[in-house]
């Protein structure tokens, strides 16, 4: 059953703490998951979580750190002295260890890695933080399992079981040669169910998927998705194994890239940090550049109109459905936009399908602007047979000019949104920088132009 903190809980803890009820907390926690403790912890005030935190044993403390929101985490953090940090991180495994130690000072993390008690450890957590945090060798973890091809069973099992010690969960046995080059990887059924003097030679599966440690994270994640691994060997450039990347860590690599990707979209730079954490400076700066781009566009939405003053002052009825058909033209962008954005994003299209999304968005965009023409006529139509507004003796060409319009604007807007991605791509950016708000501002302007030119072609000898 999922845990959900409440407001009871919180007292009951808040009162234990006043008392000074040591024991009774203890008690009390000791059977909740570590992450649960963090969503208590972030409940509490900070000098309160601060107290509970010093209180646990540094084997669970450890584990609430990953939890815990970021603010929260450097508070507890600037608190603790280097060893007492390096108590923590003793308790993790590299990966999470090395997380933690990149988000301190440059002093600090010398003073907490001069602490760590295991060398071995320490070595394997400096050797994580060469690595850029966004490539397969910042995600991986230096813990595995590993076998020598000139190994018999037995053997293989005795070394296991010290290998395994340290580790929270083995996905995978790999198979390495005398230079530690990856060879291939060894199923645990074979492993059972051969005999004891048999080499790992003659049974281990050669063919298994890997990435090398400068492999982009969003790369890991794409094969791990594919193939639906738990792990995936990491390899250096001479193919020799130093790591492994799991599940948990390709999580929280998606959730970053969806995150960016949904920032950019949204017509905002990606945040570096959490929003949280990001100053108001920074969050203002990441904002500013895009509003700013698409202000000066939509300026361009009134040079558009100002250009069709004359047709406007004669036919002041034509102004009323700008708003209609701008929104009409900007939406239907927006909508192809996040579908070939997101196609892209799940390698389900590439540069070279661009005439296929053509085709496809062309016929998309005539029957979406088919059925808001159709609404719109209709829509004028019973407004003016019904009184409700009276468009004038030529209601029916206005209609048609705007039905004609919004399938005009609905087809330039679907194909504006589905190609702007692409061309992106073509040119080395980011599609995701095709925001919505690009997109819309982009047909904004285009469908005034289309719109008032239908309505000249319509119009012209009777209202205009």
């Amino acid at each position: 059953m999922q845990f959900k903190i409440s407001k009871e809980l919180l007292e009951q803890i808040e009162e234990l703490i006043h008392n000074k009820n040591d024991l009774q907390i203890e008690i009390l926690l000791n059977d909740f998951h570590h992450a649960d403790i963090a969503e208590i912890l972030e409940g509490l005030d900070f000098n309160e979580a601060s107290y509970i935190f010093k209180l646990l044993d540094s084997e669970k403390t450890a584990e609430i750190l990953l939890e815990i929101d970021e603010n929260l985490r450097d508070k507890i953090l600037s608190k603790l002295s280097p060893k007492e940090i390096a108590e923590e991180l003793d308790e993790l495994e590299t990966n999470d260890a090395a997380d933690i130690i990149a988000e301190l000072s440059k002093s600090r993390k010398q003073e907490v890695i001069s602490e760590l008690e295991d060398v071995e450890h320490a070595k394997d957590i400096v050797d994580l933080l060469r690595y850029d945090e966004d490539t397969a060798g910042g995600i991986m973890h230096k813990e595995l399992v590993k076998v020598n091809e000139n190994w018999n069973v037995l053997t293989c099992v005795k070394e296991m079981r010290i290998q395994a010690a340290n580790i929270s969960r083995v996905h995978s046995i790999y198979v390495v040669d005398d230079e530690n080059r990856l060879l291939g990887r060894l199923s645990l059924k074979d492993l059972l169910t051969t005999s004891t003097k048999t080499p790992i030679s003659e049974v281990y599966i050669r063919k298994l998927n890997f990435v090398k440690v400068d492999d982009e994270d969003v790369e890991v994640a794409r094969i791990m998705q594919k193939y639906d691994l738990e792990a995936i060997p990491v390899v250096d450039e001479l193919g020799r194994l130093v790591g492994r990347v799991t599940i948990d860590d390709i999580l929280d690599v998606i959730e970053q890239r969806d995150t960016e990707d949904i920032q950019k979209f949204g017509g905002t730079e990606g945040l570096d940090l959490s929003y949280t954490k990001t100053t108001l400076f920074e969050l203002v700066r990441k904002r500013a550049t895009w509003l700013i781009i698409l202000f000066l566009g939509e300026m361009l939405t009134a040079s558009a109109m100002g250009y069709y003053d004359v047709e406007i002052s004669k036919a002041i009825v034509l102004a009323l459905f700008v708003p209609l058909i701008i929104s009409s033209g900007g939406n239907s962008g927006s909508q192809a936009a996040s579908l070939i954005i997101r196609a892209m994003a799940l390698k389900e299209l590439q540069l070279s399908d661009w005439w296929y999304v053509m085709k496809k968005e062309i016929f998309s965009g005539l029957l979406l602007g088919s059925f808001l023409g159709i609404i719109g006529f209709i829509r004028i139509m019973v407004w003016q047979k019904t009184g409700i507004y009276d468009y004038g003796i030529y209601w029916v060409w206005i209609a048609m000019s705007v039905s004609c319009s919004l399938v005009a604007i609905v087809l330039w807007g679907t194909l504006t949104g589905s190609l702007i991605p692409f061309i992106l791509r073509r040119i080395g950016l980011d599609p995701a920088t095709a925001s919505a708000p690009f997109v819309a501002t982009l047909v904004d302007v285009t469908g005034l132009i289309i719109y008032f030119s239908i309505s000249a072609l319509f119009l012209s000898g009777k209202l205009l």
